[in-house]
C-alpha cells in the first residue's frame, strides 16, 4: 500500500521554500537588476552555481558545511540549538539555495523590462525607493513575479541529489517524494514507482500549463 506522507513532505517543503524565497530573492534581484558594482558579478556567479552544477556535488559541500563535525555546523548547533543535517530545517535551507536562481532570473527580468522613465517619475514626485518598489515596479511585473514562484515550487518538488545528500531518507522527517520513488526502485516496487511517478509527472505538467496559462492572460490584460 502506497504512503502519502512523501507527497504532503515535499508539498510543504516547497511551499516553505517559496516563501522563504520571495522574502529574499525579491530584494536581492533588486540589488542585482539596479546596482553597478563588481561584486555583483560574484554574487550573480555564486546564485547561479545550482544551474551548473550536479545537485549530488552541491549536495555534498552542504552536508559538509553543516555537518556537527565542522566548524559551520558546530557553531549553529552551539549557539542557535539548529542543526541542518537530516532534518526538515536543513532541506528548506538547502532547497532555497538550490532554486533561487530560478526565483532570481524571472524577477531580475522582470525588473529590467519596467521602463526606467516609469521609476523616474516614481523619484520626481518625492517617493522612496522603498515605496516605488511595491507599489510602482512590483505591480507592474506581476508576470515575472508568478513565473519566478511557480518555477521555484515546481523546482523545489522536483529535487532529488541535494535532498537525499542533506536530509536522508528519515520517514516523514526528510523522505520527500524523489527520495521515495527511488527506494521504491530500489526494492524493486515499480508499481508505486510508478504510481508516485505517475503523480509526479501529472503535477508537473498542471505546473507548467499553470506558467504559460499565467502569463498568457497577464500578458493580454497588459495589451487591452
Amino acid at each position: 500500500m502506497p504512503e502519502f506522507a512523501p507527497f504532503l513532505l515535499t508539498l510543504k517543503l516547497a511551499i516553505t521554500t517559496t516563501l522563504v524565497l520571495v522574502i529574499i530573492g525579491i530584494p536581492l534581484a533588486y540589488w542585482l537588476s539596479f546596482r553597478r558594482s563588481v561584486l555583483k558579478v560574484v554574487v550573480e556567479s555564486v546564485i547561479g552555481l545550482p544551474l551548473v552544477l550536479p545537485p549530488s556535488v552541491l549536495g555534498f559541500y552542504l552536508l559538509l558545511a553543516f555537518s556537527p563535525e565542522n566548524s559551520l555546523g558546530k557553531w549553529l548547533d552551539n549557539y542557535f540549538d539548529l542543526r541542518l543535517v537530516f532534518t526538515f530545517q536543513g532541506l528548506v535551507v538547502a532547497s532555497v539555495i538550490y532554486s533561487l536562481p530560478f526565483l532570481i532570473q524571472s524577477v531580475q527580468a522582470g525588473f529590467r523590462m519596467i521602463p526606467s522613465a516609469l521609476i523616474d517619475a516614481s523619484y520626481t514626485l518625492g517617493k522612496s525607493r522603498f515605496t516605488t518598489l511595491v507599489k510602482v515596479i512590483l505591480p507592474n511585473m506581476k508576470t515575472a513575479l508568478i513565473t519566478g514562484c511557480i518555477l521555484a515550487f515546481a523546482h523545489t518538488v522536483g529535487e532529488f541529489g541535494v535532498v537525499l545528500m542533506i536530509g536522508g531518507n528519515i520517514p516523514h522527517e526528510t523522505r520527500v517524494i524523489s527520495v521515495a520513488i527511488y527506494d521504491e526502485v530500489q526494492a524493486m516496487n515499480y508499481s508505486t514507482a510508478n504510481l508516485y511517478s505517475g503523480i509526479l509527472l501529472l503535477f508537473s505538467f498542471v505546473v507548467l500549463m499553470g506558467v504559460y496559462l499565467t502569463n498568457y492572460r497577464l500578458q493580454k490584460s497588459f495589451s487591452q
